[in-house]
């Protein structure tokens, strides 16, 4: 995306008005798309690269598949998924999710990789927050808008 494309989509992506309707329309929209291409395109990864995250669900066990941005870590081989809720209060169900079944699967550029997440602490978290400021900005209009501290989790490969 051109650069006055990027700037235009950040700035709108940190209003109130897009936090309200963005989780409603964009996974729909999302998972539609990723089922008709099998997996092979994302549409909301023009905007941001994405995945589509397959975790048992925290109490029922159950799959629950969920397209998230992420931010892949090239030199290390992992990704970074931020549980930012677009700026609302409550933690993302998916993040209850990994923190109770962190074994999950994400399908990448229509690739499925097993992997496992591991929630953020301390300096580590610090030092991701900062990248994950400068790659999406917009990040940071949402921390300042909730009470809670947003969840960041690692996914690394594991052996399938």
């Amino acid at each position: 995306m051109a650069q006055a494309g990027t700037k235009l989509m950040q700035k709108v992506s940190s209003t109130r008005a897009f936090a309200r309707v963005a989780p409603h329309f964009i996974p729909a929209m999302d998972r539609t798309v990723h089922k008709l291409t099998k997996g092979k395109v994302l549409l909301s990864a023009r905007m941001l690269p994405g995945v589509v995250l397959t975790a048992r669900g925290a109490k029922s066990g159950l799959p629950r598949s969920t397209p998230l941005a992420c931010m892949p870590e090239k030199e290390a081989g992992t990704w970074l998924l931020i549980g930012s809720n677009f700026g609302r209060p409550g933690h993302p169900a998916w993040t209850g999710n990994l923190l109770a079944h962190p074994d999950a699967d994400i399908n990448w550029k229509g690739e499925d990789v097993p992997v496992t997440a591991r929630l953020l602490e301390s300096t580590e978290r610090e030092e991701a927050w900062a990248a994950a400021l400068k790659f999406w900005p917009p990040y940071a209009a949402y921390q300042a808008r909730i009470d809670r501290e947003i969840r960041l989790f690692r996914l690394e490969r594991r052996a399938s």
